[in-house]
């Protein structure tokens, strides 16, 4: 029989935007939290805001855990997952946050099968990045993505279901493959967008001493993603290049076909246009 959460011992490895706030969250509403982090400052700063009960090595922290999450960078979960697996605890739950998750999956199916295993990914974060922007209450109300494995236990997915209602999420199942589909439009195409806006604007407008005073919230908002970790996003970018890569192909025809409108002086065509797109997106957020 699997602990509770109540009961739950939990190690969360990787103490940074994602990890700290996590921890953050379930503080008091587990048996103890216990952060792993390969940077002592990192450490510091989780114990000092009091997101975290203690802190150890990685071996003894995911051997003595129930619940184990694994919050680091995507590459860095696919390396660490067969280096912990050995070491769990049999009936222990090892869950992640990766953005992708097809090729997480791939490696947790590989794993002994003493454990328990279950992919994550909550929708949710910052621009911000490092255990100093942790905010516990960063999962409210966001959806969190749970990808059960053909041998997860119901036992298990019941466990990580309420974990994420305990830190205010809710929980959507979703097959890995579907889910990098989806996010490859709807998440990651959008990071591609902020980064293309900043690059155009810094060679186009930035040589303008004027550009940064009349600057709304129109550009704020549209780029505001493209200040977010780069390593973070290089791993998100190599582990799903199938699905972003056509994303981006049918953005840059679309986009292709506006301006051709404009350029070409069609009121009358691009108005139907953009009044199909302002209509879809009202149906999208109604």
């Amino acid at each position: 029989m699997m602990k509770s959460l109540a009961a739950s011992k939990i190690t969360i490895v990787g103490l940074g935007l994602m990890g700290g706030s996590l921890a953050g969250a379930l503080k008091g509403r587990c048996s103890a939290v216990t952060g792993v982090d390969a940077r002592p400052k990192a450490i510091e700063i989780a114990l000092a805001q009091g997101l975290i009960d203690d802190a150890t090595d990685l071996r003894s922290a995911v051997s003595s855990a129930d619940i184990i999450v694994l919050a680091t960078p995507v590459r860095v979960i696919m390396e660490l997952i067969p280096k912990i697996a050995p070491w769990l605890a049999p009936g222990s739950l090892l869950m992640d946050l990766g953005s992708t998750k097809r090729q997480i999956l791939e490696v947790m199916a590989a794993t002994p099968d003493h454990i328990e295993v279950l992919g994550g990914h909550p929708m949710c974060g910052k621009e911000l990045s490092g255990v100093e922007a942790a905010d516990p209450a960063l999962f409210q109300a966001c959806t969190f993505i749970l990808s059960p494995l053909p041998r997860t236990s119901e036992e298990a997915l019941a466990l990580g279901r309420e974990l994420v209602l305990a830190v205010g999420a809710v929980p959507l199942l979703i097959e890995g493959e579907r889910q990098d589909y989806l996010v490859g439009t709807l998440s990651h195409l959008p990071y591609l967008l902020a980064c293309s806006l900043v690059s155009t604007a810094h060679e186009t407008t930035s040589a303008d001493p004027l550009a940064w005073q009349i600057v709304a919230g129109g550009y704020r908002d549209t780029s505001r993603v493209a200040g977010s970790d780069v390593e973070m996003w290089l791993d998100i970018l190599m582990t799903n290049r199938e699905h972003i890569v056509a994303a981006a192909e049918v953005c840059q025809a679309q986009l292709a076909h506006i301006v051709e409108m404009i350029a070409s002086g069609d009121r009358a065509r691009l108005s139907e246009k953009l009044s199909h797109i302002r209509q879809a997106r009202g149906e999208m957020f109604p």
